[in-house]
């Protein structure tokens, strides 16, 4: 009777184990998903700070056009070499969003599905 009881006592600590298991593992996936979004969202922050520059550059471009066409003054270059820094600004800001937006898209819990699978090769015994 006391194996039994035993046996019992040790089918439901597995169960418990489990169950915690799966739980743990629903938690790293939502930390991780939480990661990713959060990699996207700075990646598509950074793009639109680089379209909003992206805007004032071509403004700055319109102007100093117009600068040009009414005369050979100076202040043209000024507004070119204006324009010229803030398209290396948006190029840096583009390349960062593009980077942040790529470690985040797909959000899929990649490391989690590891964990899960190696977690059910170790219940199930299929090794490696």
């Amino acid at each position: 009777m006391s194996e039994r009881r035993g046996l019992l006592d040790l089918a439901g600590r597995v169960t418990d184990l489990v169950t915690r298991l799966i739980r743990d593992e629903i938690r790293a996936a939502k930390l991780e998903m939480a990661r990713k979004l959060k990699a996207a969202g700075t990646g598509l922050g950074l793009l639109a700070g680089a379209a909003v520059l992206g805007f004032f550059a071509l403004g700055v471009l319109v102007a100093a056009a117009v600068a040009g066409l009414a005369g050979t003054v100076p202040g043209w270059l000024a507004a070119l070499v204006v324009a010229g820094a803030l398209l290396l600004a948006i190029a840096a800001l583009a390349l960062l969003g593009v980077r942040a937006v790529k470690r985040g898209v797909p959000p899929v819990p990649r490391d989690t599905i590891d964990s899960v699978r190696a977690d059910v090769r170790t219940i199930t015994g299929s090794g490696s």
